[in-house]
């Protein structure tokens, strides 16, 4: 019979990626810098969208919700597709290590939980200009709410490997992304929300011990 409680992780501190000394230091980032960083942007492009664009505020509020969902979308596809990419070669593994691997084996170090502010301009950058392209003027609400989505995705996974289990409703997110984390790598792919989960059935597995007591201690 399965144990109630998950196995814990081996791995603890911090290992090195490159032996190039500023590659590794981009390597690490501080949680709040990506934060600021994407809730800010949000913050202007909703400003700009109302002000200059003259979209009303019922518009704005669709158009972020849009954004917002998409993005939950957009976090199961590439976690499940692109963070766990098969490694059929060594090149494949060393991308799928370096990109996701090595923060399964070392899932508590917090100056890996969030990419360098650099990399976040770029992104956001990138983002901007893409879906521009294929919305026009309705990117300023839409964008703003894919990146406080991201943003949001950001401080759950943080919180879920550098806090305390809470207390509240939160709950299920912790052990839906520790299930991922130290039992299941193949389930729980949604970090933020386990809606694809549920649509895509990549819900974790029940364990006796699970199906008796309702859930993981």
């Amino acid at each position: 019979m399965e144990s109630q409680k998950l196995k814990r992780p081996k791995h603890k501190g911090s290992p090195k990626l490159f032996k190039n000394p500023i590659l590794e230091r981009l390597t690490h980032t501080h949680i709040s810098a990506p934060l600021i960083i994407f809730f800010g942007i949000a913050a202007l492009l909703i400003y700009y969208g109302i002000i200059e664009k003259g979209f009303k505020v019922p518009q704005m509020i669709l158009l972020f919700f849009g954004g917002l969902f998409f993005f939950s979308l957009v976090e199961y596809l590439m976690h499940r597709y692109l963070y766990h990419i098969p490694a059929t070669t060594p090149r494949r593994k060393n991308i799928s290590y370096t990109m996701h691997g090595v923060h399964h084996d070392y899932p508590k170090d917090k100056s890996r939980l969030a990419m360098p502010p650099v990399l976040s301009l770029l992104i956001a950058t990138i983002l901007f200009i893409v879906y521009r392209a294929v919305l026009g003027d309705l990117v300023f609400g839409f964008l703003a709410g894919f990146l406080v989505g991201y943003a949001g995705y950001l401080a759950i996974h943080y919180s879920v490997h550098a806090f305390r289990v809470p207390k509240n409703f939160l709950k299920v997110l912790w052990h839906h992304h520790a299930i991922h984390h130290y039992r299941e790598p193949d389930r729980a792919f949604g970090v933020s929300s386990p809606l694809w989960d549920y649509v895509f059935r990549t819900m974790p597995r029940k364990s006796p011990v699970e199906r008796k007591s309702g859930y993981i201690d």
